[in-house]
């Protein structure tokens, strides 16, 4: 959710399509985003919601009036804009998604030139001199689509992901939801060229119901029609993963990483042994990680600050809980396909169910995470009143429990997390604490007013 001056939140410009996200904003930010990029080939791809077409083709005439070359990608996951942006030397790389949210959302990406999400202060520049520009956007009346076209870039894609893997894959068996997102195609495509078999589930393409019951934020789906085998919930764009072992428990963002560290660790590939996390990761993943020998290092929600912080630190392996997993050596941004490829390869090499794996990996701490409607979420972050609860949990709970209290970055909500070993007292803090959030940004807008 962006902030009052600047479009872009957490993981770039969101909002709902028509409404907060419309063509004209598309069209001006391909225009101030092409200017910064300078010449040269910018890359477009979309998931599979119905506003997509639209939003890309304005904004690639915004690039294009800009003297930038558009190409058009198609729909196409999020990891493949990344990946070719950096294959094909591109100045820039856009994926026009909403990721997780529903149908009615979309959003818009800007990738630099290695592939990576823009730094903070470039989106911030590119945020006010678009706030500022009077560029007007009307919709064309025909005639051909701007830039060119690059559907062949997919199969470049997916031979990548295959090269990822070295193992024999031939014995696995999966259930690959695809949100009826940007994966729809390629998921199934590329699991059954390396010998698993695949049963493609939520696989619509015409996106109006993306994301609905199903994919990364709705693992329960998949499980229930899994029936033995693994599965592997992916999202609107494609970007993250969630997993399914064969008894069908869930396996998010911390037991993947938890499960990819060991193997790494095992291997000597650990180096330096240490793995980078999200303040929301589980205390039980730490724990462990700790148990393992191995460090963990946090930073603030979003894939870009743990990549970020693995640069700093020298990972090779970070994550979010969401399903968000970065892999040093590979790519520098989530990939869902890429996270269950190397999933599996582990599975594969380790001769065990995925299930053992899990339970071998971590011990979850009871979390409790409840969402609080409002506004303007970032103003919590200057609410004292909400601080002074904070603080009296978190002694409360000492060294066996954790609060945090955040606006969301991507939909008008403020988080409230709480973990302890004790579910019922989790559950009472974090409800106690939302009614508390919930009362002061009340107060705080009726004052506003």
């Amino acid at each position: 959710m962006a902030s009052a001056n600047n479009l872009f939140g957490t993981d770039g410009i969101r909002g709902i399509a028509g409404e907060d996200l419309t063509a004209g904003l598309a069209y001006r930010v391909g225009r101030v985003a092409g200017r910064l990029a300078g010449s040269g080939r910018v890359l477009v791809g979309m998931d599979t919601r119905p506003s997509g077409p639209e939003l890309s083709y304005a904004l690639r005439s915004g690039l294009q009036e800009v003297g930038v070359e558009p190409v058009d990608l198609g729909v196409i996951p999020a990891g493949g804009i990344s990946h070719l942006t950096v294959a094909a030397g591109a100045v820039m790389g856009v994926v026009v998604s909403a990721s997780h949210n529903p149908a009615r959302y979309n959003g818009i990406k800007l990738l630099g030139p290695d592939g990576a999400k823009l730094p903070d202060d470039v989106e911030a520049e590119i945020s006010e001199i678009v706030g500022t520009a009077d560029d007007q956007w009307s919709a064309p009346g025909g005639g051909a689509s701007p830039g060119s076209e690059w559907r062949q870039g997919i199969d470049i894609y997916l031979d990548w992901l295959a090269g990822s893997v070295s193992a024999d894959l031939s014995g696995l068996s999966v259930v690959v939801d695809c949100a009826n997102g940007a994966a729809f195609r390629v998921a199934p495509r590329v699991l059954r060229s390396l010998g698993v078999e695949t049963e493609a589930a939520a696989a619509g393409s015409d996106g109006s119901n993306i994301n609905h019951r199903c994919g990364a934020t709705h693992p329960e789906w998949v499980a229930s029609i899994s029936e033995g085998r693994i599965g592997l919930a992916l999202d609107g764009d494609a970007d993250r993963l969630i997993a399914v072992d064969e008894a069908g428990a869930i396996v998010d963002g911390d037991f993947i990483m938890a499960i990819l560290a060991r193997h790494l660790q095992r291997d000597g590939r650990l180096q330096p042994p240490l793995v980078v996390a999200t303040v929301m990761s589980n205390l039980g993943f730490r724990l462990a990680m700790a148990s393992q020998g191995i460090d963990t290092a946090l930073t603030r929600v979003g894939d870009r600050y743990v990549r970020e912080e693995m640069i700093r630190r020298g990972a090779v392996l970070g994550g979010e809980q969401s399903g968000h997993i970065i892999f040093g050596d590979l790519a520098v941004t989530g990939d869902g396909l890429l996270t269950a490829l190397q999933l599996l390869e582990v599975v594969a090499l380790r001769g065990e169910p995925l299930a053992e794996l899990r339970r071998q990996a971590m011990e979850r701490f009871p979390q409790v995470l409840v969402n609080v409607d409002v506004d303007r979420p970032w103003e919590v972050d200057d609410i004292p009143e909400v601080w002074e609860a904070v603080s009296l949990v978190g002694e409360e709970l000492g060294e066996t429990g954790r609060v945090l209290v955040r606006p969301s970055g991507t939909e008008p909500l403020v988080r409230v997390m709480v973990e302890c070993r004790q579910s019922e007292l989790a559950e009472r803090y974090a409800r106690d604490l939302a009614g508390v959030v919930a009362a002061a940004m009340q107060q705080t807008a009726a004052e506003r007013e």
